[in-house]
């Protein structure tokens, strides 16, 4: 029998039992009353988390397939030109789903570790324009870095016809998304990162200038065609069979998130906005712990300051053995992710999100301080 220990990777991230139990209630038809009345409980939580404003016109939806299958539907409704930020594994991957499903992509760079300066953005936009759409991945999880999304919207207010469709991941949950402010077209995530649920469903929001504009293209295919998922979830009648039981956890997680159920003891009376933004807060200072946790062991993040991910470290490991650092975290209950891709053996990510807690945070850094000291 396999000793209990606990998830601090990039995602799926820990998960409570309290949710882990919603997954095991019985099944409901998924024609049903009931499951009108399930599907009713997400919207009020999902509104918030995506973060919009007072009478927002935008639209929210669940899907059951991997935020793979979102970055797909985003694109099936999407113009034909695309202009995608590529700055890590995710934002690459965006770049090649917009070409496997024909569109004619031009990809903008960024060495992995930083995010595209928004200088080159507008001069894309200007000199190799004009665009339809511009793909970004908000926060890299392979990479620790967050595209800040406030730079974005004030870049593309000068060329507003292009859309922005943004890969969430491992963003939403654990940073204010501020959909409309952010000018925001399509966003999507997949629910096992900060929203601390197991994986198999994704969460949409759309701009109604999206969902026009989507109605204009051609082969949006059937499964993930995104006027077919938001029509199906706003009429309670997905497109096919959901994962009922994940619609459960989902709407506990988002109700628990919203009555501040989740939060550290001070904090439990906040409801509504009020509890979202201190779970983003808590999320900030897990981040700032854990930089300077590197920084007293002699290591350093990957990203510049700046741009240092609120949910996910990516810590550079210098002459630290990453996989003996790895193996003996595990050996003492706590597993941590290797760097992705390229950066394996060179970094280490830590996955300090979801319903981790500040105190929970401390205790792993003070086992790591340990096993490094060991090392060395």
């Amino acid at each position: 029998m396999m000793s209990e220990t606990t998830l601090w990777i990039p995602g799926p991230t820990q998960v409570r039992k309290e949710l882990l139990a919603e997954c095991a209630r019985p099944m409901i038809g998924h024609r049903s009353k009931a499951m009108t009345a399930l599907t009713e409980r997400l919207d009020p939580g999902l509104k918030l988390g995506f973060g919009l404003a007072l009478g927002s016109s935008a639209h929210v939806a669940v899907h059951t397939t991997s935020a793979t299958g979102l970055m797909e539907a985003a694109l099936r409704g999407a113009g034909p030109r695309v202009l995608s930020l590529v700055n890590g594994a995710f934002s690459k991957r965006f770049a090649e789903i917009a070409a496997l499903v024909g569109k004619q992509v031009t990809k903008l760079e960024a060495p992995m570790g930083s995010a595209v300066p928004m200088a080159e953005l507008a001069r894309a936009l200007k000199e190799q324009g004009p665009f339809d759409a511009v793909t970004v991945v908000s926060n890299e999880t392979s990479t620790g870095v967050r595209q800040p999304l406030g730079e974005l919207a004030r870049t593309l207010a000068a060329f507003p016809d292009v859309q922005l469709l943004v890969d969430l991941v491992s963003y939403i949950a654990g940073a204010p998304v501020d959909f409309d402010a952010n000018r925001i077209d399509f966003g999507f995530a997949g629910v096992q990162k900060a929203l601390a649920l197991p994986p198999g469903i994704s969460v949409l929001c759309a701009s109604d200038r999206y969902l026009a504009k989507a109605k204009q293209q051609p082969l949006r295919g059937y499964y993930l065609d995104p006027l077919r998922i938001v029509e199906g979830h706003e009429a309670r009648a997905t497109p096919a069979t959901p994962c009922i039981s994940l619609y459960y956890a989902l709407a506990q997680q988002l109700e628990d998130i919203s009555n501040g159920l989740t939060l550290p003891q001070k904090d439990r009376k906040k409801s509504g906005a009020e509890a979202w933004n201190a779970r983003f807060e808590e999320h900030a200072r897990m981040q700032q712990v854990t930089e300077a946790w590197a920084v007293s062991n002699g290591l350093e993040l990957l990203p510049a300051p700046e741009l240092c991910s609120p949910t996910i470290s990516c810590v550079r490991a210098g002459d630290l053995d990453v996989a003996a650092f790895l193996a003996g975290m595990k050996e003492r209950g706590h597993v941590l992710g290797d760097g992705y891709g390229e950066l394996k053996g060179k970094t280490f990510r830590i996955g300090h999100m979801g319903d981790h807690t500040e105190t929970e945070l401390a205790s792993m850094l003070q086992l790591a301080d340990d096993v490094i000291a060991g090392l060395r």
